[in-house]
């Protein structure tokens, strides 16, 4: 907390001076090390698909008689909504007009540009981020389930330290980077979510968006999600997500009946199609000697993003995840979500993308001016739009929600030894502590900043998530053979 409050403070107090740092670490990093992000994303695919293929397909994270704690559904339900639900929300429109109107080498509007939307998005929403996640899920779940060891992720590297060196600087150091990753992941996310709620609120009944709304609905929020924190997994956290499973697809259904149905259809397989034809190309493309800025904005920021947030996220999936076979996780880690992430984005770009022919590429462009109200802005052009619209709004504060909540239930086990059951103590401690954050951020105006130093500080973390490929490894291997 104390090395959290002195990076913020730095933050509040000297802004522009902590915004020029944490610009140049991230731009350093990014431009040094663009070709670590894109190699070690693409070998967290290739480690998880050929673990749920080989022969330890069928361990068990747990027990050899151990059942699942949570239905599929409510299982998914959950993964799915700390993994990334508020993000396709706010980039389920934004993101594929963004690349139909400045695509990469190609011309802005043309047929080209509408094959890259959609490719492009789907490749930055896809198996990638969902396999990072899976790296530090899979291998906290068997150390977890397993072998009987604390929910931290120093625990990961139990097999290749052994006990003693992880309960010492190691073990601390990584837990240490683990809890600020989530800390400083999740109250920019409270951040930016608060903005797009007041966004909403602003855009639909014509509020004028103020500090005293948005400190409003930090309020009501936290108020929630440390409810819903406290009262549990069984309780709250996965009653809160089947209920986001039934907004999303509420959404879903209803913007795919009143959007270009034909046009919808045609982009998911087209976009399906190229992403998977160039998914090897895409995913370790990058310049030796030529321009990569566009590279940095998107791509290598998009997997630095989600390698900050593996810690928390890995950690809740790990913790969900209890009596599942390495080959279910992985199909209900990667593939079902990716799958769902085609079909929203193909959707909801369709919807936008869709506009072009009757508001023209300027008309386009200025309508969806800001990432955060692209939704609404394009919602109002069509019937229905803003019933839909409602639906968006109520949905944005219920996977808000879930991401908080799970990520207060990780911080709780992860200062607490690991305990799977942290107390409720801890968990009103910590989610008071992330709205506060947030509140003082958001006031300050170093919300961006605050986003950039996390996902620049999050740069070791590549290196943890290899070794716990690693260290997964190592251990399935020597009880295999103890086994025998």
């Amino acid at each position: 907390m104390l090395i959290v409050l002195g990076i913020v403070g730095w933050g509040m107090i000297f802004k522009d001076n902590f915004a020029t740092f944490a610009s140049n670490l991230l731009s350093f990093l990014s431009e040094t090390f663009g070709w670590a992000y894109l190699m070690s994303m693409f070998v967290f695919v290739v480690f998880a698909a050929g673990l749920a293929f080989s022969k330890f397909g069928n361990v068990k994270l747990g027990p050899d008689d151990s059942t699942p704690d949570f239905s599929t559904k409510s299982w998914f339900a959950m993964l799915f909504g700390a993994g990334m639900g508020i993000g396709l929300v706010f980039w389920g429109v934004a993101e594929p007009i963004f690349h139909y109107l400045a695509p990469l080498g190609i011309e802005p509007g043309s047929k080209e540009a509408v094959d890259f939307a959609f490719k492009t998005s789907f490749k930055h929403w896809g198996f990638h981020p969902w396999a990072n996640y899976s790296v530090i899920g899979l291998a906290l779940a068997y150390m977890q389930f397993r072998k009987g060891k604390p929910g931290l992720i120093s625990s990961i590297f139990i097999p290749i330290f052994g006990e003693e060196r992880v309960q010492g600087p190691i073990g601390k150091t990584i837990d240490i980077l683990a809890v600020f990753a989530t800390v400083a992941g999740v109250a920019t996310s409270l951040g930016m979510g608060t903005l797009q709620i007041g966004s909403g609120i602003s855009y639909i009944f014509g509020i004028e968006q103020t500090n005293m709304m948005n400190i409003l609905i930090i309020a009501v929020v936290t108020v929630l999600f440390i409810w819903t924190a406290v009262s549990g997994i069984d309780k709250g956290i996965k009653i809160l997500g089947d209920i986001n499973l039934v907004l999303a697809g509420t959404l879903l259904v209803g913007t795919f009946l009143i959007g270009p149905k034909v046009a919808t259809m045609n982009a998911f397989s087209n976009g399906l199609g190229l992403y998977l034809n160039d998914f090897l190309k895409d995913s370790l493309s990058i310049n030796a000697f030529g321009d990569n800025s566009w590279l940095k904005s998107w791509t290598v920021f998009y997997w630095a993003w989600w390698i900050a947030w593996a810690p928390f996220v890995g950690s809740f999936i790990a913790r969900i995840s209890r009596g599942r076979t390495i080959r279910e996780f992985v199909g209900g880690v990667i593939f079902a979500p990716a799958v769902a992430s085609f079909v929203w984005f193909a959707v909801f770009g369709a919807l936008g993308v869709g506009l072009s022919d009757k508001l023209g590429l300027d008309g386009l462009k200025a309508a969806v001016g800001a990432p955060e109200t692209a939704l609404f802005a394009v919602m109002q052009h069509y019937n229905l739009g803003t019933l839909l619209s409602f639906v968006t709004l109520l949905l944005l504060c219920t996977f808000f929600i879930t991401s908080a909540n799970s990520a207060t239930f990780v911080l709780g086990m992860f200062t607490s030894e690991g305990d799977l059951n942290p107390s409720n103590q801890k968990k009103i401690i910590w989610g008071l502590f992330q709205s506060l954050l947030a509140t003082a951020l958001l006031l300050a105006g170093g919300l961006q900043s605050l986003q950039t130093i996390s996902v620049a500080a999050a740069f070791p973390f590549i290196g943890v998530m290899l070794l716990a490929c690693v260290s997964l490894i190592k251990v399935l291997l020597e009880d295999s053979k103890s086994t025998k």
